[in-house]
């Protein structure tokens, strides 16, 4: 159903995101250089780059021209028509799960608001996919909304639970479970200050999670989408497949 429910929402809905960036182009360039901030720090001229939920392709572009390979993986077909980078390739999924790639093919595996979007069961098997096509040593930099200050989609209007487009909303003691679960080792988070990121335990972000879900809903998701709070509260995770590369 991902593909079906997804080319439906990009073709009914033209003023979404995922066309408006298309148009401006300066908004685009800025939220790949937001992006490639935080994964430059993975990235070598060596790497073997996968997108998982690449949209429009703007980020894995921008990262073929500093990366040996890169795969840009959606449900649906958003991707730029016209001549392609030679080490990048574009593959359009049947599901959000499973992806047709050899095992141990890739180096660093990276999702920007995907997690939130599968069924839990789903997330959980797309996690083992992401841990057997990477190579041993290989990263996956996961980055989604948390559930401490959400809901994140068109629920947040009515409900305190994401009901939408947003199947499950996290806090960083679930996501770390399953990043354990399916076989990931020393899970990092990292949070963005001015542009910048940096590595934070995340039984920290853990115990200030916990002292904003003693706020009633409304205060929690005011203040937790305030500009002083909503970069620690954007979940980013980084898990390593053990092994030596």
């Amino acid at each position: 159903m991902y593909p079906a429910v997804y080319t439906e929402l990009f073709r009914s809905v033209p003023d979404h995101p995922a066309h408006t960036r298309k148009i401006d182009a300066a908004a685009t360039a800025a939220n790949v250089e937001q992006q490639r901030r935080l994964l430059d720090r993975f990235l070598s001229p060596e790497t073997r780059f996968l997108e998982i939920g690449a949209g429009d392709a703007s980020l894995a572009l921008s990262v073929a021209k500093d990366v040996a390979e890169v795969c840009a993986i959606d449900v649906a077909d958003q991707f730029p028509p016209g001549e392609r980078p030679p080490n990048c390739r574009f593959l359009v999924i049947a599901d959000g799960c499973r992806f047709p790639l050899p095992d141990a093919s890739v180096d660093v595996a990276y999702s920007n608001q995907v997690m939130e979007h599968l069924h839990p069961e789903d997330a959980a098997e797309q996690l083992r996919e992401i841990h057997r096509v990477l190579a041993p040593g290989g990263r996956y930099v996961c980055i989604t909304p948390n559930r401490v200050c959400g809901p994140h989609d068109i629920s947040k209007f009515f409900d305190e639970i994401a009901a939408g487009f947003h199947l499950k909303e996290y806090r960083v003691a679930e996501l770390v479970k399953l990043f354990r679960e399916t076989g990931f080792e020393g899970v990092r988070a990292f949070v963005g200050v001015k542009g910048r990121f940096f590595s934070v335990p995340w039984r920290l972000l853990h115990c200030l999670e916990s002292v904003f879900w003693m706020l009633p809903a409304g205060l929690r998701k005011s203040l937790g989408n305030a500009p002083g709070f909503r970069n620690l509260f954007t979940l980013t995770l980084v898990g390593r497949r053990p092994g030596v590369a």
